[in-house]
């Protein structure tokens, strides 16, 4: 059917769209390091659907027009699957990311049960609190890392909703030994099998397993601590995910339950943490969106909190979110590893190739997206894209589970560090993409400077100038 890879050069198979003719090797560097670069170079040269290869894996097929993303979104379970098989390393082989067909079914309606939308409300003043505790202890006239600051903002409540706000000792262990397994995780070479294992015990493989291992204990000790004394009464993520499981008589082992808890805490810190920082970045860069967005504020809030109901009155808020993850979608494209035959794009693929539906340069095509490279929240105030036009959570029956937690939180954490806060970025520092293993964060830990810091009263801000 095809061929894994010559020495030297790629060697197409037939029926497969055209692609770089470059060394395999020399095409994961440049996806690892220069991936927004490449993929680029891949659309001038080969249109919107190309083939790249990556040493000793099947051949990656990529598509960035609407019509052909559909099709992958909608193809049936049995012909296409999630290609996520790294991540089991971390996530492990029980993550909502990883389960394919009726298992992965059941766990997704197990956590949609945690996961509805109505629950948020309950997490809006643990976000603020959270959110107000870090910006307390932020520098004043001097350079601090914005990235870093969401990522402790993320954990903290990501860690406070799964586990709520008792969870008995352990949980600062925990999270310690979380941060372990994502800075050992951040980098992109353990993501290629064969340059996992180089260095035996010492190697990259050896030292994740170890770290997940020790995630993987305190985990346990909450687990058994959490069924003893019942769930009866609490609200958290964990409570309710054994609540629901135990009413659909569905009886999960404790790995089983460790891995998709590891799977929230992982992907619902991360990935909303990157989006906090490019947005952060982004308004900064451009004053007249800072401009807008605090007017919204100042005049929606009126120095109060920001809740669910006044939430979904920050329309230009919500725009430039969204605008944010249309120009840096935190995660740049989705995989599915095609299982039957299938035509997609005015091409037949065989079984065994990975088709990858990219975001980053579907969200950048010109022909949805006029004058794609600007920054201008009013598009999405202007009209609404369709699934397959703007996707920055995938699609189809994959699509994230966190979705409307992540933009909840993303919008309650922005509301906050923008009414408090009057910041700028460090002189001299323009964004770039850096990738941290799947996501894509903004270089240097997005460096800023803050000039002014408001105080908090009768549980609001002060807005005035």
């Amino acid at each position: 059917m095809y061929h894994s890879q010559c020495k030297d050069r790629v060697a197409l198979p037939v029926g497969l769209p055209p692609g770089p003719k470059i060394p395999a090797l020399l095409q994961t560097l440049l996806i690892g390091f220069w991936p927004r670069r490449f993929q680029d170079y891949c659309v001038r040269h080969y249109g919107d659907c190309f083939t790249t290869w990556i040493p000793r894996l099947p051949p990656f097929v990529h598509f960035s027009n609407p019509e052909a993303i559909r099709t992958v979104f909608e193809a049936d379970g049995d012909q296409v699957h999630a290609a996520n098989r790294p991540l089991n390393l971390v996530l492990g082989e029980n993550s909502l990311l990883i389960l394919q067909g009726e298992r992965h079914a059941r766990d997704r309606r197990l956590l949609g049960a945690a996961l509805h939308g109505e629950r948020m409300r309950r997490y809006c003043e643990m976000m603020i609190a959270e959110t107000d505790r870090a910006i307390d202890g932020w520098p004043l006239g001097r350079p601090f890392q914005i990235y870093p600051e969401m990522q402790q903002i993320t954990l903290n409540v990501m860690m406070r909703a799964v586990f709520g706000d008792d969870p008995g000792p352990g949980l600062g262990q925990l999270r310690e030994r979380l941060r372990e397994l994502l800075t050992i995780a951040a980098g992109t070479v353990w993501m290629v099998p064969w340059l996992r294992t180089i260095g035996g015990r010492f190697s990259l493989l050896a030292r994740i397993r170890q770290a997940r291992r020790m995630v993987d204990e305190l985990l346990v000790e909450l687990l058994r601590r959490r069924r003893h004394n019942g769930t009866k009464g609490h609200e958290d993520i964990l409570s309710l995910f054994i609540e629901a499981a135990n009413e659909n008589c569905c009886d999960l082992s404790e790995q089983e339950i460790c891995d998709e808890m590891v799977t929230l805490l992982v992907a619902g810190h991360e990935t909303t943490a990157a989006a906090l920082a490019w947005t952060i970045t982004r308004v900064h860069e451009y004053g007249e969106v800072l401009a807008a967005v605090k007017k919204e504020l100042d005049e929606v809030l009126a120095a109060g909190e920001p809740e669910q109901s006044k939430l979904e009155s920050l329309r230009y808020l919500d725009a430039t979110v969204r605008e944010t993850l249309r120009l840096n979608p935190v995660v740049p494209d989705v995989g599915r590893l095609v299982s039957r035959p299938i035509s997609i794009g005015g091409y037949e693929l065989p079984a065994g190739v990975i088709v990858i539906p990219s975001i980053d340069l579907t969200h950048r095509n010109p022909e949805t997206w006029p004058e794609p490279a600007k920054f201008r929240p009013e598009r999405f105030l202007e009209r609404r894209p369709g699934p397959y036009e703007f996707f920055p959570f995938g699609g189809g029956i994959r699509r994230c589970i966190g979705m409307s937690f992540a933009l909840f939180e993303t919008k309650v954490v922005l509301a906050r560090v923008l009414s408090r806060c009057d910041l700028r970025l460090a002189p001299g520092y323009r964004p770039r993409i850096k990738r941290r293993a799947i996501t894509m964060a903004p270089s240097r830990g997005a460096p800023a400077v803050m000039d002014r810091r408001r105080p908090i009263y009768n549980g609001g801000t002060t807005l005035a100038s």
